[in-house]
Parts: structure tokens; sequence; C-alpha cells
């Protein structure tokens, strides 16, 4: 068991990372499908580390406060660890503070039966092949290169194939090189740290455009564009998965089941997921109170978004709240009705929350932009990652004057509410008449329109409507009894019920 430990979990590329940094406090984050292993691998490495001198040490972290596949800086804060060691899936969010060193892992591929498929594909489809997987298959993309051409030569065929490099095995939010894995497992330095973002990030140069995406990188000409390719991918249908599919629902796309052994093309489940993406848009626009759920405290730059979701619901005429509650659920979100809408600040890979449970929708921040900006239509792209949504332009507040916008989900023409602090009242003959008529109007005061019509703007008009609003002190009637003295003990045995037996 013990030498498959260090192999699967690479403990000796490990303590030579760790050397080689001089770290003596070291969180190793397993997912929970790795928990079983983890004693095994703290022990190896700390043997490991033991030969080159010792002074370091190790400690295990497990049940991560948001998710699994992020770096989780919180916790290591906890026990001030220096650099965390990562293991099994990641969607490689650069971090924030702490240095990152990722080991993903070794899920089995049959090499030969993916490159027959590889070779399949191939005949039917006259596009070029784009190979992109999961970072757990990363270790045998070597192998089934070979294969591939060894299969295309027995076939007498030579198609045109694109294999995605891993983009870096190594993170430091603060250095300016990342070590990349070369394929062998061998570290070796690469300076460019500017695709190091998880996101769909587009670098051009004079000759090609060069991508990266979900920890992987790879390089098309100027003149092609993805939607000449055909995508293969090798690994589950997991979030990485749908993460691929929805920034490139131009292409197509063909998935290998590396279990099953097996091909798929039928990705029809995550296109109906788009379409009920845009049907969260058309009601995140009819909104008054929006809550933005922070989804990370780890992957760089959520402050800034979280910044930016506030100036853009202001602009838009919407109240927000900011809540933190680690992973939400349905019971959770459930303590703030009044939120018509949420919008989950997490990782690309994490960011596609099931709402369906949930008493009020929840979206991303992408598309928070397209619900909130007036006169923005979705031409078809779809971001995941909230990095590519960062601006430093600040937004611009909504005219009162604008025209009023068709709901789709209601079916009638919808005035956006602004807040009457937030509006500027315009120096002219007529503002004192304005400002008698608002005055002067009557208000609704059925309480269950501004309950469950969307009738508030704040959640103090939403508190004030219910009839219920929490405990007070205040007693109308009598006065209550006097206090009594209740049971002690144990509800499997109070001390009056020993007492009574004993008698």
């Amino acid at each position: 068991m013990e030498p498959d430990i260090r192999t699967r979990y690479e403990v000796p590329r490990t303590a030579e990372f760790l050397r080689a940094g001089g770290y003596t406090r070291v969180a190793l984050q397993f997912p929970d499908e790795m928990l079983k292993d983890a004693a095994a691998v703290a022990r190896a490495l700390r043997q490991e580390l033991a030969s080159g001198g010792g002074g370091v040490r190790v400690f295990v972290m497990a049940d991560t406060a948001y998710n699994s596949c992020c770096v989780d800086e919180v916790g290591a804060s906890h026990i001030d660890a220096q650099c965390v060691v990562h293991y099994g899936h990641a969607c490689m969010s650069p971090t924030s503070n702490l240095p990152a060193f990722f080991v993903f892992g070794k899920a089995p591929l049959d090499v030969h039966a993916c490159a027959r498929s590889m070779l399949e594909c191939s005949r039917k489809s006259n596009k070029r092949i784009l190979v992109l997987y999961g970072l757990e298959y990363a270790y045998a993309l070597v192998d089934l290169r070979r294969t591939f051409e060894e299969a295309c030569k027995s076939d007498s065929c030579n198609p045109e194939v694109q294999y995605a490099d891993v983009l870096c095995s190594v993170m430091s939010p603060s250095s300016s090189t990342t070590e990349k894995s070369d394929g062998h497992g061998d570290l070796s330095v690469n300076s460019d740290l500017a695709a190091l973002n998880n996101r769909c990030s587009i670098e051009c140069s004079s000759s090609t455009h060069k991508y990266s995406l979900g920890g992987v990188t790879w390089n098309i000409s100027v003149q092609e564009k993805m939607e000449d390719y055909l995508i293969f991918w090798i690994g589950q249908d997991n979030s990485a998965f749908a993460n691929i599919v929805l920034t490139f629902n131009q292409c197509e796309i063909v998935r290998y089941d590396a279990i099953e052994n097996q091909l798929s093309t039928d990705v029809s489940h995550l296109m109906k997921v788009l379409r009920r993406r845009y049907y969260l848009v058309e009601k995140a626009k009819d909104a008054n109170i929006v809550g933005i759920l922070v989804g990370t405290l780890g992957v760089a730059g959520y402050l800034h978004i979280i910044e930016q979701m506030k100036e853009l619901i202001k602009a838009a005429g919407k109240k927000s709240y900011t809540l933190v509650m680690g992973r939400p659920n349905s019971a959770k979100l459930a303590n703030f009705p009044e939120c018509e809408v949420f919008v989950y600040v997490s990782c690309a890979q994490t960011a596609l929350l099931d709402s369906k449970d949930f008493l009020a929708p929840v979206v991303t921040p992408f598309e928070a932009v397209l619900a909130f900006s007036r006169g923005r239509e979705w031409t078809g792209e779809y971001l995941l990652d909230f990095k590519d949504l960062i601006t430093s332009e600040k937004q611009e507040v909504a005219s009162a004057t604008e025209e009023a916008r068709f709901s789709f989900i209601k079916g009638a023409y919808m005035e956006d509410s602004h807040a009457e602090e937030d509006m500027e009242q315009s120096e002219t003959s007529l503002a004192l008449a304005e400002v008698t008529e608002k005055a002067l109007s009557i208000q609704n005061q059925n309480s269950d329109a501004i309950l469950y019509q969307g009738g508030a703007i704040s959640s103090i008009d939403y508190l004030k409507a219910r009839s219920y609003r929490g405990l007070t002190g205040e007693y109308v009637g009598p006065t209550p009894d006097s206090v009594l003295v209740g049971r002690t003990g144990r509800a499997a045995g109070y001390n009056d019920e020993k007492t009574q037996s004993a008698r």
C-alpha cells in the first residue's frame, strides 16, 4: 500500500517542492473521496521529509468551507500554513495569499481504447481535433499521443490533432514564475504567468491565439476559430466538462467516458441548462432585492467582483445585501425570503448552482450583468469565470426617465424602481411639484402584494409588511405566570425519575 501511495500522490515530487521553498508548516487539502488515504499520505510525506533533515509540520485539512476544487486559504490560515498542497480535482483558480502545489491524481485510462475512439472521430469529421481533458488524466497524455500516432501509421492516415497542455502545477500569488509539468512528472520553470487564470483567457500574438480554461492551455492560428475544431473531451460529465460546453457552445463536442470506455456526443442536457439560465436572467430582471452570495474567500479578485456587483445592482435601481454563509443550500437561503434573486460569486466550476429547490433563483455574475444592464442583449457567449467581468469602469446610474421595460415573465411593461436617496433631484421649476406628486400618491396597503408580488424595494419594507416580525419583550394582556423550575438531568433519566425509581 505504501509504494502505491507514494506513486499515486507523488510524494517524492511534493517533498522536493517543499524543500525547495523552505516551507515548515504545510496544509494538505483532500476532497471527500480521498480522505481515506489522507493519513497514509501525510505519514509518507513526513518520512520523505525526515530523510532530508525534517523540521516540517504537516496538517491535514478536510471539509472545506466552500468548494473542494478551490484552495482553502481560510482553513490553512487557521494553522498559520505557509503553503497548501491540493489533492484531486482542481479548478485552478488563482490564490490570493498562499502558494499552492497541485497533485491532480491519476484516474485510470485505457489509452488504446481512447486512441481508437479518437481515430473514429477523425474519420467521421473533417475538422481538426482538439483534445481537452480532466486534469486527473494529464499523466497519461504522453502515452496517449504515442499510441494514437502508432494507430494512425497502421491505419495509413494522418489526421490533424492538437493536445492541450497542463497550465501549471504550482501557483504563487506573489511570484512571477510558475512551475509547469512537462508530462513526465518533472518540473520546469515557466515565466508566463499571464495565462495562469482559470478563465477562458485569449492572448493574441502576430500568429496565434492562446486559450486557457480549466487548468489547460492551447494555441490556434489567428486565421482559425474555435468553431473550426472538434473538441474531444476525456473525462466525466462533471462541472469541468460543463465549463467547456457552455463556454464553447458553438463547437462540435465529443466526450470520451474513461470509465465506460465509450463515446458520447449527446450534450443536449447542457443545452437545456443554457436555456434555463436564460430564463433565470429574465427572472432576475424583475427582482427589486438582490442577495450577493459569497462562494469563495480565497479566489483572487473576489472582493473586486463583489464591489462591482454592488455598483451594478445600485445602478439598476435595486437593493443589494451581501451574505456570507459557506456552501449555500435551500435551508440557509430560506432565511432571506425578501431576496428575489441571488448572485453567486464563486469559482468557474461551481458557479452553476442548481437552484430548482430554492425559493429564489441563483445566477452567476455574468448573468447578473446581462440582467441588470439596460439594453444589453445575450449574444450566445457564456462566461463562467468572474475574472472576465472585472473592470475598472464605474457603473453609470440609470436615468429615471428611461422607458418601461417589458417583462417576459410577467407579460407586461415594468418600471425599475430607484431608491429616492440614490436619485439626485433636478434643480428645475417643477422640482417641488414632482416631490408633492410623490407625497400624495396612494401606496398599496395590501401586504400580500409586497410579500408575494415583489412590491418591496428593501428588506425593511418586506419586514414591515409581515404579520409576524419576530419575538419581542412587549406583552399584551395579563401578566405571565411566575417562573417554574423545570426538570434537571438527561432525557434518558431525569433526576426526579431516578429518585422515584429508588423509592
